[in-house]
């Protein structure tokens, strides 16, 4: 895969918890900010049941459209942790303990701590590559294009690093912000002609609320500076004609 290759990812969130509401997900917002910044634009994310069937079938079908599949949760020590024994299933391959894994967490526990329950964290698929865990001991792993978090967010964010150089990504994707003081009806229409226009920036339009006043924010995104500056210039240019103060947030 070479620079400026179109590079896509889906993010999977495996969780009961996340469903029920009773857990906020803030993985989705870290990984997809850490996948733009290395060019890894993600198509979708999907948030699912601790299901074997559910996992594998969501797997298989992620794993064939997208260049990469990240999935957070489910490879911890309780009955509910199936990750890793769905992954084994969707692949193929056979669930057993990982010898590399067994030693990291045999030196990480007191003598007698590694007990039944955390040895459920050394069971992965055959040959799975593994992401070390500076935060807690327990490592993540990956098989070929899918690569399996925890889904506790500060242990998920400190395993992100030890991953990097496995991920080839394109160009970086950036982005850059107008806000405004509008309604999106106001400049929609002069908005979808810089659009129609700019095929290669992404726009989009975002009301906020701020200081008792409504107000819209543009986005521009696009992995090339120039593009999104010739945007920015088209959009400042009807916004002067509109009469539109800009506001900074």
């Amino acid at each position: 895969m070479t620079k400026n290759t179109k590079v896509n990812a889906a993010i999977l969130i495996i969780g009961n918890e996340i469903l029920s509401g009773r857990t906020q997900d803030t993985n989705t917002s870290t990984l997809a900010i850490w996948l733009n910044s290395i060019g890894v634009k993600v198509n979708e994310v999907r948030i699912i049941s601790d299901t074997e069937k559910t996992i594998v079938d969501t797997l298989n079908l992620l794993r064939k459209t997208n260049d990469y599949v990240f999935t957070t949760g489910g490879i911890g020590p309780t009955h509910d942790d199936i990750t890793a024994q769905s992954v084994s299933k969707a692949f193929g391959l056979k669930y057993e303990i990982h010898k590399e894994a067994f030693k990291i967490l045999e030196a990480y526990y007191d003598p007698g701590e590694f007990n039944e329950g955390r040895q459920k964290m050394v069971m992965m698929p055959e040959n799975a590559n593994l992401i070390l865990n500076p935060t807690s001991g327990a490592p993540g792993f990956s098989v070929e294009n899918v690569f399996c978090l925890p889904g506790v967010p500060s242990i998920l964010k400190s395993m992100l690093g030890g991953i990097k150089n496995k991920i080839l990504g394109g160009d970086p994707i950036l982005s850059h912000t107008i806000s405004l003081r509008t309604v999106e009806s106001e400049i929609a229409n002069s908005l979808t002609k810089v659009q129609d226009q700019n095929k290669d920036v992404e726009i989009g339009s975002y009301p906020f609320f701020h200081a008792g006043k409504l107000g819209v924010s543009i986005v521009l995104r696009s992995e090339n500076k120039s593009k999104i500056d010739s945007c920015n210039s088209q959009i400042l240019e009807f916004i002067k004609q509109k009469k539109i103060e800009i506001v900074d947030r």
